[in-house]
């Protein structure tokens, strides 16, 4: 019983339910990523890989891509370039997809922005 009083004595500084004006407030948790920057870093990849593919050098062999950031990858099967109405450079294209979510198919269109940049302006999911 003495032993419990003289404990006591020593843990009166430790009240976790007091409203001490020392308690750090700045401290905050994060939440789980939504997924919404996986697939944005998704596009940029495959539309690098796109824009920055030798057309005429693939000879229409599949062109495979990875992104370390999402742990996602694909095989874009298949681009067409073109002139879209405004006499800019358009390449469509078809892709896979390989993440944590499972297997798609996407089909897209990237074309050549006024200043050189290469726009996407399409990364839909099939099926």
């Amino acid at each position: 019983m003495m032993s419990g009083v003289v404990l006591s004595g020593c843990m009166s500084g430790l009240d976790l339910f007091s409203s001490d004006s020392n308690v750090d407030t700045t401290v905050r948790t994060n939440t789980v990523p939504n997924g919404n920057t996986d697939r944005l870093t998704d596009e940029i990849t495959v539309r690098n890989a796109v824009s920055s593919a030798d057309l005429a050098r693939a000879g229409g062999n599949p062109i495979p891509w990875a992104n370390s950031a999402s742990g996602s990858a694909g095989v874009i099967s298949s681009i067409a370039e073109n002139q879209d109405g405004a006499g800019r450079t358009c390449r469509d294209f078809v892709t896979t997809k390989h993440s944590y979510q499972g297997i798609a198919s996407f089909t897209g269109r990237t074309c050549m922005g006024n200043t050189g940049e290469w726009l996407l302006l399409a990364f839909d999911r099939q099926g």
